[in-house]
């Protein structure tokens, strides 16, 4: 590894504290060379969560993401951003928590856009306690948005011209969605030629840089039985086939519409064999996220695309209800570690 890769913390209430710890412990050729973003304290007390008194593990206090690359296995390098009087208490929302938690982002994506990481994997926050973080994190929905506007400030550009996707994958289906965190309404409103066609390009290029060759998309409609040519509804005729059809003019392999029941099925990679097209394009958040989510929210890792700098994430929120009990599935940020290695091609250490 030439370069170190940054996790950050998450919210401090929630679960994100112990898999990362949890990730340190038992994937340890999957974290070498990682740091977390975060705080020395936090990070003690989801170890002491997790600890089965079988594998020590310490906790090192750095001062740059450089001295992680000489860390051993399974040593917890933590570089502290910001300060908490004491650890927020688990499982309850918090407005410290929240900005903590942005801080965290900022200064890692920062430290990529400058160079100084090879990518950065986000363990989750939590939507409210951004909201009560105050400005300028309670303006964004989520790890995407702000991601778009500090690349987007970093390289002086407006913010519509660093558009991003959010892409969820597992080893068995990868979907990008057209919008990400609005409401229904809006979503639908978003389903527009410009956007559909600007998503078709951002996998059309980054997917394609990942895969090495084209990729092969397929489309799904809005509605159901995608239309059914115009029955019900006419979004499929009047927007989403025509940006499909520009698409293909310029040299992309896109499909569709597809009815939204079934284009997932059709996509899905088993028993060894690849599904129809690597990826599916989903038109509102929750069509494309069920049925990765239902494959399994262990395996799932969000990718996003777009952006001057890798950055993955496990595919689940703080979880709350379960934090500070250590039962914490680490299985999906594990895997966006991996994720994030492999794009940015680092072999894992063995």
């Amino acid at each position: 590894m030439k370069k170190p890769m940054a996790i950050t913390l998450g919210d401090a209430a929630g679960i994100g504290p112990e898999i990362i710890a949890k990730a340190f412990r038992d994937a340890p050729e999957v974290t070498q060379g990682c740091f977390v973003v975060g705080d020395v304290a936090t990070m003690r007390r989801a170890i002491q969560v997790i600890s089965t008194g079988q594998i020590a593990l310490p906790v090192a206090l750095i001062e740059s993401p450089a001295e992680a690359l000489s860390m051993p296995p399974r040593c917890l390098p933590v570089l502290q951003v910001g300060a908490l009087a004491a650890p927020v208490p688990i499982g309850q929302l918090s407005a410290c928590a929240g900005r903590l938690a942005a801080e965290c982002v900022v200064w890692a994506a920062q430290a990529a856009l400058r160079g100084e990481v090879a990518a950065v994997v986000t363990a989750p926050l939590h939507k409210e306690a951004l909201a009560l973080a105050g400005a300028p994190h309670s303006s964004y929905p989520g790890h995407t948005e702000m991601l778009q506007a500090l690349a987007a400030a970093h390289w002086k550009k407006p913010l519509a011209d660093m558009p991003v996707r959010m892409m969820l994958a597992n080893d068995e289906l990868r979907v990008v969605l057209v919008s990400i965190h609005v409401s229904l309404r809006d979503a639908i409103e978003a389903v527009t030629f410009d956007n559909v066609l600007q998503t078709l390009r951002i996998i059309h290029e980054s997917l394609g840089a990942i895969l090495g060759r084209v990729p092969r998309i397929g489309v799904a409609g809005l509605n159901p039985h995608a239309g059914e040519s115009g029955l019900f509804g006419r979004e499929e005729v009047d927007v989403i086939a025509p940006a499909i059809d520009a698409a293909r003019a310029q040299g992309m392999q896109v499909s569709g519409p597809f009815a939204p029941d079934t284009v997932f099925m059709r996509a899905r990679a088993k028993d060894g064999k690849s599904g129809e097209f690597d990826v599916v394009v989903a038109m509102y958040h929750d069509q494309g996220l069920i049925p990765v989510k239902y494959l399994g929210v262990e395996k799932g890792v969000n990718v996003t695309l777009g952006l001057p700098l890798v950055r993955t994430s496990p595919d689940h929120g703080t979880a709350f209800d379960i934090a500070g009990t250590g039962r914490a599935d680490a299985s999906s940020m594990i895997a966006a570690i991996r994720l994030a290695r492999q794009l940015c091609g680092m072999p894992e250490d063995r």
